[in-house]
């Protein structure tokens, strides 16, 4: 057991798998699902309120009545509008301290963590919690990449080290040196559906996910699971490279099984080795 842990939870199934784990090892936990992110069925047999991203004081107000101590950010969160947002007066406050920083995704994560730090909260990160999801490197499954994927992986974290740098995503596709998408903030499904119509002839492409050169490491790793795979596959790619010790796999298991059925790599990366 360790100190109550609240759970700020964004979408997909890795809010579900950090749960279960702490009712494995008795650990108290307290769930804030968000309207519109957070899945339904993550909140079912937990303690937990529902709310909007933009109300910070009734969140930091029932995250100290809870007792919390130590706070995670897990899940997918779509970044919303100002005005999808509705920030309360404790929200404004923030906003209008850190101005032009809120501007790329990092930044106003970043920013959130030391405002939540600032409250007397611990903040963890997802790979301290769930350690065995940190991609490892190498070859994932049967699939290796060829060479010419692999000239497609360097020029990938060219790109991906560029808009890393700009604080605007995660993750590009490669096919062939032409680089088909990049993301920004649709998210990487997204991407691979965009690309999907933008595929040329021959060899298919490559989807690079590395984490930001300076990025939290506490909020927001690059993470894959069967579902970026499947999305992959439909989209014509040849394979998927991740940054080792930079960013998460989901189920491990059902990825590498799903990575040999649809005849594609999954490489974990050190990105120095391609610059």
């Amino acid at each position: 057991m360790g100190a109550k842990l609240g759970i700020l939870a964004g979408g997909g199934q890795l809010p579900r798998q950090l749960i279960k784990l702490c009712e494995e090892t008795n650990r108290e936990v307290f769930l804030v699902a968000f309207t519109g992110q957070t899945d339904p069925e993550t909140a079912i047999g937990v303690d937990h309120m529902w709310t909007r991203l933009g109300a910070a004081g009734k969140i930091l107000s029932r995250l100290k009545q809870e007792q919390v101590e130590e706070l995670v950010m897990i899940g997918p969160v779509k970044r919303p509008s100002m005005t999808e947002l509705r920030p309360d007066w404790r929200a404004l406050q923030f906003f209008a301290k850190i101005g032009v920083k809120s501007l790329g995704d990092d930044g106003l994560l970043r920013s959130v963590i030391s405002a939540l730090e600032g409250e007397g909260f611990l903040f963890r990160g997802v790979d301290d919690l769930l350690n065995d999801l940190l991609a490892t490197k190498g070859v994932y499954g049967s699939v290796s990449p060829d060479d010419q994927a692999c000239a497609d992986i360097k020029r990938g974290v060219e790109v991906a080290r560029l808009m890393g740098r700009a604080d605007v995503g995660q993750s590009v596709v490669v096919q062939q040196g032409l680089v088909l998408g990049v993301e920004a903030i649709e998210g990487t499904d997204a991407l691979l559906s965009r690309c999907r119509g933008l595929k040329r002839g021959g060899d298919g492409g490559v989807l690079v996910k590395l984490k930001k050169p300076e990025q939290e490491r506490r909020a927001d790793l690059p993470t894959i699971g069967v579902e970026t795979l499947k999305s992959a596959f439909n989209a014509g790619l040849r394979g998927i490279a991740i940054e080792s010790g930079g960013a998460l796999v989901v189920d491990r298991d059902a990825l590498v099984s799903a990575a040999d059925e649809y005849g594609l790599f999954v490489l974990g990366i050190n990105p120095s080795e391609y610059e």
